[in-house]
């Protein structure tokens, strides 16, 4: 399998980090590359260095204003009298009947889901190497390989189309499916980040060409909390296009592959050209903030299964 990463996304290094109101150091660490990048070593894998697809495949899933925001967010900041290191929002308008503001710590506020993405000095450059890495290993399937590998940080699930959250800023997932709609028909993603992708859901939920499916601890009482439930099916044109699976907290591999052959089934039926996996590695036993319990033969099982398929498929790394 090829890979592709950039060194340009270990500028991304973010320091706030909110766990249940106490300051607490991010999660999100370029330490999380070094230890992925490892394990491509390990397997005789050298990461290629991503192709610079501009701005357009960017502009494809995310607005304008949220685009302008992001890359001018932190010097804008900076202007402000005595401002934080990094940009950090601290109102939420939820948009009900709300008018777009002017001002920097406004914007950050309406495009900001929560405390989880402070954007630093360089997250906007580390942001577009993370999406060109996706989209250099798209490019690497639409030319025939049957798989590549996306080393992308910071990752994307949880950017919706004009909004950052949980330590997300550009949909790394989205901007690859829409990509490949460039030249298919037909694109599935199978989200199995332990949260829920709800950015590429909210960016799809009104389309019948992407098929969003998610597998996630059960958001009730887990992030990204306001979405990922099961009847949550698409609105519109989109109506029974997205298919989310809410597992118990610390699921384990048996009811977890219950699950996954479904979800595959379902895929199936879509009969997707593409195949683009939000693989986050953080339903792991041994993740921190742990919400399942697949085991490392668990993730063995997973591979397997989505191999068997046989589609064309760009895995791109989600969380953990």
């Amino acid at each position: 399998m090829r890979a592709v990463y950039s060194p340009d996304q270990a500028q991304h290094d973010p320091q706030f980090f909110l766990v249940q109101g106490k300051l607490r150091p991010s999660a999100e660490q370029p330490q999380r590359a070094d230890r992925l990048l490892a394990a491509l070593d390990r397997l005789k894998i050298t990461p290629e260095a991503p192709t610079d697809f501009g701005a357009s495949p960017r502009a494809a899933v995310h607005s304008v204003e949220y685009l302008e925001f992001l890359a001018s967010a932190h010097r804008r900041w900076q202007q402000l009298p005595d401002p934080s290191d990094e940009v950090i929002a601290n109102i939420h308008p939820l948009r009900h009947n709300a008018s777009y503001p002017e001002g920097v710590v406004g914007q950050a506020g309406w495009h900001m889901a929560d405390t989880a993405c402070p954007i630093g000095k360089h997250t906007w450059e580390a942001a577009c190497q993370s999406a060109n890495t996706a989209l250099s290993a798209t490019e690497i399937v639409l030319n025939g390989a049957q798989s590549a590998y996306a080393l992308c940080r910071p990752p994307g699930h949880h950017a919706f189309g004009d909004m950052a959250g949980g330590f997300c800023f550009l949909n790394n997932s989205a901007i690859a499916a829409q990509y490949c709609r460039r030249s298919v028909d037909r694109v599935a993603i199978l989200d199995v980040d332990v949260h829920h992708g709800n950015g590429t859901q909210g960016i799809f939920y009104q389309r019948p060409d992407v098929y969003t499916v998610s597998l996630h601890a059960d958001p009730g009482n887990f992030y990204p909390f306001h979405w990922g439930h099961a009847h949550e099916r698409g609105i519109g044109a989109g109506e029974g296009y997205n298919r989310n699976f809410p597992l118990a907290r610390d699921t384990a591999d048996s009811a977890y592959m219950k699950a996954l052959d479904e979800a595959l089934r379902a895929i199936a039926v879509f009969a997707p050209d593409v195949l683009i996996v939000a693989l986050g590695l953080d339903a792991s036993e041994h993740e921190p903030l742990r919400g399942l319990a697949i085991t490392t033969p668990g993730f063995e099982q997973m591979g397997q299964r989505i191999a068997a398929c046989g589609y064309p498929a760009v895995y791109i790394q989600e969380g953990g």
